[in-house]
């Protein structure tokens, strides 16, 4: 289905993406306000790709569509505050290229293994979940980047967990062409 509440949700992941971006933009609203409304919007949708799952399951609207939608939201909205985060110098710009090439790559590794009908091999894998769970994490605190109750200094941790998530992120993408390898060898003949 291409409207129900499972894709609505979905195409907010994607809507949000100039949101969070104009929030820089915005003049009169102070750095730090700016930072916090940044990081609050990206919790919120981030939080909406555990949504749009629970309901397809739950409500039975599962979907080709939704579910090819789905990681590509993810992936835009990600890439997309990578570069922001880059842009205010919160993250280098090897992780983003790391994160970001390894994106492009699997999505065309996906693609060409749907296209000879081996997806199986490169379905998702724990490592991967891990990673994006990493990366959910350090994204929305540098993002912030200040301190949590005087406490946590979220640019310090934002800054260990996107490089974390960098290790992760190639750690992922060598398991998935580990799985696709056999099935490369026997096309490539």
């Amino acid at each position: 289905m291409f409207f129900n509440i499972p894709t609505l949700l979905t195409w907010a992941r994607i809507v949000a993406i100039p949101l969070i971006v104009g929030v820089f933009y915005l003049e009169g609203v102070p750095p730090r306000d700016q930072n916090l409304i940044a990081a609050i919007m990206f919790v919120v949708f981030a939080l909406t790709d555990w949504a749009d799952g629970y309901l397809a399951r739950r409500l039975n609207q599962t979907s080709a569509f939704g579910a090819f939608l789905d990681p590509v939201a993810d992936k835009f909205l990600v890439c997309a505050c990578l570069l922001v985060l880059v842009h205010l110098d919160r993250a280098h710009v090897f992780v983003a290229l790391i994160i970001i090439g390894r994106e492009i790559a699997i999505s065309a590794l996906r693609e060409w293994m749907a296209i000879i009908g081996a997806t199986k091999s490169v379905a998702v894998h724990m490592v991967g979940k891990l990673k994006t769970m990493v990366q959910m994490i350090a994204i929305p605190f540098l993002l912030f980047d200040g301190w949590v109750l005087g406490v946590v200094d979220t640019h310090l941790w934002g800054t260990w967990l996107i490089w974390i998530s960098a290790v992760l992120t190639v750690w992922s993408m060598v398991y998935y062409l580990q799985k696709a390898l056999p099935e490369i060898k026997a096309r490539a003949r």
